[in-house]
């Protein structure tokens, strides 16, 4: 099985400025030695803002422009955008392999916290891709804080976060990231971003990659994350230590 590389860009997000978000990103994409995905934060193109009307890409613009990063460079592209559908608002995880196929994931827990529940409609369903001979988990921020939502039933092999998760709970992050890889036994790649939003919050990236037994694989230079993951790895420490054969089997009523 080939190893899958994936590189993420923890960058400063421009306060609802598409156009120079993405030619921040077209920018640090690295030209050479290009990775299997390509992973943005929550949000990127605009921050994470409830001005739902002004940021919604209600025309496709990003999705478009995402698209293309991903078919002109080969390479699988993901990240959150805010978007209008239907007369609702999600916050939405877009997943395009490098051959322009597009996978969705709404955003199912909001951060009531920040009013995101009253400008947003929550997903319905848990979202699992299957890429490269990898099954992938797609995941927003928030969701990381229900570990029932997400407890891996799909025997799925990796988790996909991408977040605004400011500083002031950066613990939180760095310690849950690691629990849902152990709990899960995968590997858990969790991408936030840096600097400051239109809010005055603050975010200082602490983006991580974990194995299934909690140890970090993850390589950091100049906010570009960099991993490898080992589909064989991880098949051997399954069999070696078969613990989801254990878990209890249960129903979620959403």
């Amino acid at each position: 099985m080939k190893n899958l590389k994936i590189l993420g860009l923890q960058h400063d997000i421009q306060w609802k400025n598409k156009d120079k978000n993405f030619e921040i990103i077209e920018d640090l994409l690295p030209k050479e030695e290009k990775p299997d995905i390509f992973l943005l934060p929550e949000m990127f193109a605009t921050g994470f803002c409830m001005d739902v009307e002004e940021i919604a890409d209600q025309n496709n613009e990003v999705l478009i422009k995402m698209k293309s990063l991903a078919v002109d460079n080969n390479i699988a592209v993901g990240g959150s955008v805010a978007v209008k559908e239907g007369g609702k608002f999600y916050n939405r995880f877009y997943f395009i392999e490098k051959n322009g196929t597009v996978h969705h994931y709404d955003k199912r827990h909001l951060f009531s916290y920040a009013k995101e529940d009253q400008f947003y409609t929550p997903g319905t369903e848990k979202v699992v891709v299957e890429y490269l001979g990898w099954k992938i988990c797609l995941q927003v921020c928030y969701d990381l804080r229900f570990p029932v939502f997400v407890r891996n039933t799909e025997n799925y092999d990796l988790i996909l976060n991408v977040a605004s998760w400011p500083s002031t709970r950066i613990d939180a992050w760095d310690t849950l990231l690691k629990a849902r890889a152990i709990e899960n036994q995968c590997y858990v790649f969790g991408l936030n971003r840096v600097g400051n939003d239109g809010n005055k919050l603050q975010y200082n990236g602490s983006s991580h990659c974990f194995f299934a037994d909690g140890s970090e694989i993850a390589l950091l230079k100049d906010n570009l994350i960099y991993a490898e993951l080992d589909k064989d790895l991880l098949i051997d420490f399954r069999t070696k230590f078969p613990f989801l054969a254990d878990q209890d089997n249960f129903s979620i009523s959403i």
